[in-house]
């Protein structure tokens, strides 16, 4: 009688799946950053992503101790030693929110819950900066998301989350481009809030475009004025209509 034949132990071996890991990127000679650089390149036109020696520039500013109630990261998850998955954010003491930058994940990593892992973890490290930096909670997190976003309508579904009602403008990247629209969220992490007061909201726009653009003088930039003036004449910014889980059936 024919027995079966029992699977070589390599055979075993390279079915086992490699072991993800995330990571932080802290050092400018680590060759994750050019890597992960690469996948952003891949993910995103020119016009909405920043450079390279952006990346680096403020990586060297944290080796030097520089920083004061500001704290950039990146986050990358490797398999088999390779970047498959990354995430960059800010985190902002003078308002304490954390500032979700890029999320990109290599095509073959798609829809494995890298995504999700990361902006974890992410928001995990924006809380610890505003315990050692504010000394308080963490009140929350915003981000920018094109217009469009299949993801922006789920988040949307979430009672902390308000897609709010006003046309937010990323500033220009590169001297030759024009600024680009986006969608700006706000996920509060300190109890549902169905608004924002707008003083609230200029100082929020402001210390992005300031303090993680690198803006020098924001009221220089068209776009920036066009959001200011939306916002005059109103007291709060809620939902925008189109996400308005009152409005739906």
């Amino acid at each position: 009688m024919k027995r079966s034949a029992r699977p070589a132990r390599s055979a075993v071996t390279s079915r086992v799946k490699p072991r993800l890991t995330i990571r932080e990127v802290t050092d400018v000679a680590d060759p994750a950053l050019k890597e992960s650089y690469g996948l952003l390149r891949r993910t995103f036109r020119r016009g909405e992503r920043v450079t390279l020696a952006e990346w680096r520039g403020t990586i060297v500013e944290r080796m030097s101790g520089l920083w004061t109630d500001l704290a950039w990261h990146l986050l990358v998850a490797e398999r088999d030693g390779q970047v498959v998955g990354l995430a960059s954010g800010t985190y902002l003491g003078n308002v304490n929110l954390g500032v979700i930058g890029y999320l990109a994940i290599s095509p073959d990593a798609r829809s494995t819950g890298i995504g999700s892992r990361l902006r974890t973890r992410l928001r995990a490290i924006f809380g610890r900066d505003a315990l050692r930096i504010a000394g308080e909670p963490l009140s929350g997190i915003i981000g920018e998301v094109s217009i469009g976003n299949p993801w922006l309508e789920a988040l949307a579904k979430r009672e902390n989350v308000l897609v709010l009602d006003f046309q937010y403008f990323q500033p220009r990247l590169y001297p030759e481009d024009a600024a680009s629209p986006f969608a700006l969220y706000h996920e509060s992490l300190l109890g549902t809030r169905r608004s924002l007061p707008v003083g609230e909201l200029r100082r929020i726009l402001y210390t992005v475009w300031r303090r993680i653009y690198r803006v020098g003088r924001p009221l220089s930039r068209p776009a920036f004025r066009k959001m200011m003036r939306a916002l005059d004449g109103r007291r709060t910014v809620g939902q925008a209509g189109a996400f308005n889980r009152r409005s739906r059936p």
